[in-house]
């Protein structure tokens, strides 16, 4: 396997993190990285619990058998965890592959909650919390991500209202009425002003207008356009997020310090 850091495998796990401590993989991991990966005894492995920052491990043990795990030492800590901005995405679940492929670029995009609402236009009342969850860990994987972001209930949307926090802004995404547009509203001084967001978005067919009223019944709301187009939900999602990332979130950091290149560059030096 390669020596170079950026390129070793990555796992998260719940396991607490500390320096020389042993760890045993679940069958799934092990049988990833040894008939997947190829990975050997002596390889190094990046693990991360979304606490304890990212650590450096090393395989000492490759047990045989199926049901077996891979036994890895905890090396040396490589990154220290890091907070990411605390945007939510609270939106309402439409058909099975679109909403996985919404939880997996909600995860790279940075969403540090993301809650489900039951709206009245709702077809998919029900979801796989722990589908979601394996969906949402994969994609930290990939991304460099340090957290994995929390999969909240399905919640219907008078409730959601009635349990807003005062303090969090509420970014409506509307196709219609007096949505501004998007970039517009998040230069502004309120989205500015205000460290704590969600974004929402409605299902297949969008909000009702008295679900509209009900959203902007909250304390603080922008209501936002995305262009002249109409989205479909997950696109609508995306689109919402990369826009407050880049204009009120973590984009706007020179110092991309989790960069996989930069890390390696760094210990090479």
């Amino acid at each position: 396997m390669s020596n170079t850091p950026h390129t070793w495998p990555r796992l998260f796990i719940q396991e607490k993190l500390s320096t020389g401590e042993l760890l045993t993989l679940p069958p799934e991991q092990s049988h990833y990285l040894t008939h997947v990966l190829r990975s050997v005894e002596g390889d190094s492995v990046r693990i991360f619990n979304g606490v304890d920052g990212e650590w450096r491990a090393m395989i000492t043990q490759c047990p045989v058998g199926k049901k077996k795990g891979l036994i890895l030492k905890l090396i040396e800590q490589r990154r220290q965890h890091e907070s990411i901005p605390d945007l939510w995405l609270c939106c309402a679940p439409i058909k099975r592959a679109h909403f996985d492929f919404m939880m997996m670029k909600a995860t790279e995009l940075g969403a540090n909650v993301i809650q489900p609402i039951l709206t009245s236009r709702t077809q998919i009342r029900e979801s796989n919390s722990e589908r979601l969850r394996a969906i949402a860990i994969e994609a930290a994987e990939q991304s460099e991500r340090l957290s994995i972001p929390e999969i909240k209930p399905a919640l219907a949307l008078p409730d959601l209202v009635e349990q807003w926090p005062a303090h969090r802004l509420a970014i409506l995404c509307a196709e219609f009425g007096d949505a501004q547009p998007v970039a517009q509203a998040l230069s502004g001084a309120l989205a500015r002003a205000r460290p704590s967001a969600a974004i929402l978005t409605g299902p297949e067919g969008g909000f009702t207008q008295d679900e509209m009223m009900q959203i902007k019944a909250l304390p603080e709301v922008l209501s936002i356009r995305l262009g002249p187009r109409i989205l479909r939900a997950d696109t609508a999602a995306i689109a919402a997020m990369s826009c407050w990332q880049a204009l009120c979130g973590d984009w706007q950091n020179r110092d991309f310090h989790t960069r996989p290149d930069k890390i390696a560059n760094a210990e090479k030096e």
